[in-house]
């Protein structure tokens, strides 16, 4: 009997008369489980990313601590308008000193507020 059965559900498949539910259900099912395949994505991507952002937060809170306890040190007093220090390698403090001032004034700006890191004389 289980045989006759199976004979003809084969032979409704080969025809195209088995029951099949329309197009626009078949369509609703496959973006319902596309949807909802990316939305757990999603939430499995914000709770990695989560777990991985408490990992680094943590470790970055105990080096911060040990570096508040030592006592900064107090800033080098510089002349008033300056920028800094310039290292001066292989040249005249007076070249350098032109040096400086030739570009502040291509650039057409105060030489107070260019900063001028180091000057080295190319041989």
């Amino acid at each position: 009997m289980s045989f006759a059965f199976a004979e003809d559900a084969v032979n409704q498949a080969a025809s195209g008369t088995a029951a099949s539910a329309p197009p626009i259900v078949n369509a609703i099912l496959g973006y319902l489980v596309v949807f909802i395949g990316l939305t757990m994505l999603m939430i499995v991507i914000i709770i990695v990313g989560k777990i991985f952002t408490a990992k680094k937060a943590a470790p970055a809170a105990e080096t911060v601590a040990p570096a508040a306890a030592v006592a900064p040190e107090a800033p080098k007093k510089l002349a008033p308008g300056s920028a800094g220090d310039v290292k001066i390698y292989d040249t005249d403090p007076r070249d350098a000193a032109m040096i400086m001032a030739i570009v502040a004034d291509k650039l057409g700006k105060p030489l107070n507020e260019l900063r001028f890191r180091s000057i080295k004389e190319v041989k």
